[in-house]
């Protein structure tokens, strides 16, 4: 039987691949607060500059490419049971060829209604070649087709399925991400005490209480690079 691994990825994972996050020195995505596009009474108060906003991110979104990092995620799935649990909305481990992504604040390349986010039969995917959502488009249940992303302050309908998957790693590998942060130091306490943490991150970190931490101070990819050396079957 293989060993599972499970990543949890932040916006330090696609820094390499040139895409912006809301995580940023400044508080802001693009110029704009995140109050007035990232927050459910920034949209309520004006869905036009929402939609156009997450039109124009979407398509930096397909101008961005998968990195080293991303693609060394999706090649493990050679030797190991591979689950990743990602903060990022982009497709990037997507297209390097990870197949068992779970999305904790949503996914850019979607739309769907504004009354049930996550019903899936009002759930859109969009693509290049069809990018864009028109301002006032509605879904097939008549409200108003809505980003596929959890704004701020509203609850994450994955973190139940992600932390049943950190319960079940025999590795659990964070890149990009603080363990300060919510969500990743909740699902972290899901290991089993014996699961060996590592952490990916070029920034001095403080590991608390997590006796079984191992601190890879470099990139994404070149963090990467030295995890597969490490856990090579």
């Amino acid at each position: 039987m293989r060993k599972k691994i499970v990543f949890l990825t932040g916006a330090g994972m696609s820094v390499e691949s040139g895409f912006k996050t809301f995580r940023g020195n400044d508080g802001l995505w693009e110029n704009y607060p995140v109050e007035q596009v990232a927050t459910h009474e920034g949209w309520e108060s004006d869905p036009v500059l929402v939609t156009n906003f997450y039109n124009m991110l979407r398509r930096k979104l397909w101008d961005a490419r998968p990195n080293e990092g991303h693609r060394l995620i999706a090649k493990m799935e050679n030797d190991f049971d591979v689950a990743v649990l990602t903060q990022n909305v982009d497709d990037l481990h997507e297209r390097a060829g990870s197949s068992h992504v779970i999305h904790l604040h949503g996914e850019l390349s979607k739309a769907c209604s504004s009354v049930d986010p996550y019903d899936s039969r009002y759930i859109t995917r969009l693509t290049p070649e069809h990018s864009d959502v028109e301002p006032g488009t509605r879904a097939a249940d008549g409200s108003l087709l809505r980003p596929f992303i959890v704004f701020f302050g509203e609850s994450v309908p994955m973190l139940e399925p992600a932390a049943a998957q950190a319960a079940q790693a025999d590795v659990f590998v964070i890149i990009g991400t603080s363990l300060n942060v919510y969500p990743a130091a909740g699902l972290v306490r899901y290991t089993r005490d014996d699961c060996p943490i590592y952490l990916i991150d070029p920034n001095p970190v403080s590991v608390g209480a997590l006796h079984h931490l191992h601190h890879i101070q470099k990139g994404a990819s070149e963090g990467m690079k030295e995890l597969v050396d490490i856990l090579k079957p």
